[in-house]
């Protein structure tokens, strides 16, 4: 039996229920709650079977909102959740809170929105981080700016149990007339074989995100694929943001070529596999009826 094809990083947001400090009517088509109803019909279409939802903003109220996602929609397998990083004894309190839900599988901050682009290197942040480690739940790392990535290998020699994940690997410089310094960066941090990337919000890096072609993302796929290999490596839709980027379908359509181009057992990693694996999802929600 194929293994399911697993989006592992979407999104849900509603500003009525949380603070989006991000959010504005620059952002029109996706500045307004946006629900996992309004993707069904895309993942469907698209041959995807379930989801791991990941937080928009640095407040449990945005948890809360993907957790009655999660309970109305059997799709959604996995959460990566708020908690305060810069407070131990309220990381603790969130992962207590937390126990025995199987959804619940990792931590993100919005680190990228932070004035200190070394705030993950704080002491407050470093005893909240030995706690994710020490209960086994992951970090999806933002890296935007080179130093964020610079981070990963400090973390790693800080946190050696610690499984970390670069969202969208790092936000490439497609488009871009050079790789540097993303690509010694990647390099670098793939050095932990706990440390993951996320196919996913491979949009231009030039001023129209939306300017970006299978073809210019390629180069970097194919090199994050040198790096980390099938095992380590994910695939992730990126939605709702993918809206600004052409939609959700043609973000699927554009990277399934690179996808459809490796070996069956790993594309079955990159697809779906690999997610499951680093996140630890429940086998028993993967083993449920599809969509």
């Amino acid at each position: 039996m194929t293994f399911p094809v697993i989006d592992a990083h979407q999104h849900v947001w509603d500003p009525a229920r949380a603070e989006y400090d991000w959010l504005g009517p620059e952002l029109a088509p996706i500045d307004g709650a946006m629900s996992f109803e309004m993707l069904s019909p895309e993942l469907r279409a698209a041959g995807v079977d379930f989801t791991v939802q990941v937080q928009s903003a640095d407040n449990p109220e945005d948890t809360a909102l993907m957790r009655e996602s999660a309970a109305a929609h059997r799709e959604v397998v996995g959460i990566v959740g708020f908690a305060p990083l810069d407070d131990p004894d309220g990381t603790a309190a969130t992962l207590d809170s937390w126990a025995g839900d199987s959804l619940m599988v990792g931590v993100r901050n919005l680190i990228h929105n932070k004035p200190d682009p070394d705030w993950l290197l704080r002491p407050e942040v470093g005893a909240s981080l030995a706690l994710l480690s020490e209960r086994g739940i992951a970090l999806d790392v933002v890296a935007v700016l080179p130093r964020h990535l610079e981070l990963v290998p400090l973390l790693s020699a800080r946190h050696p149990e610690l499984r970390m994940v670069i969202d969208h690997l790092a936000k490439p410089p497609v488009g871009l007339p050079s790789d540097q310094p993303w690509d010694d960066l990647m390099a670098a941090a793939a050095q932990n074989p706990l440390v993951y990337g996320k196919v996913s919000g491979l949009y231009s890096a030039t001023d129209d995100i939306g300017a970006w072609t299978t073809e210019a993302i390629r180069p970097f796929f194919d090199r994050a694929l040198d790096l980390f290999g099938p095992g380590r490596l994910m695939y992730g839709g990126d939605w709702p943001i993918s809206v600004l980027a052409g939609g959700y379908t043609r973000v699927w359509e554009g990277l399934r070529p690179l996808f459809d181009g490796l070996a069956p057992v790993e594309a079955e990693q990159v697809r779906g596999r690999t997610a499951a694996e680093f996140y630890r999802l429940d086998a028993d929600r993967l083993r449920r009826p599809m969509i």
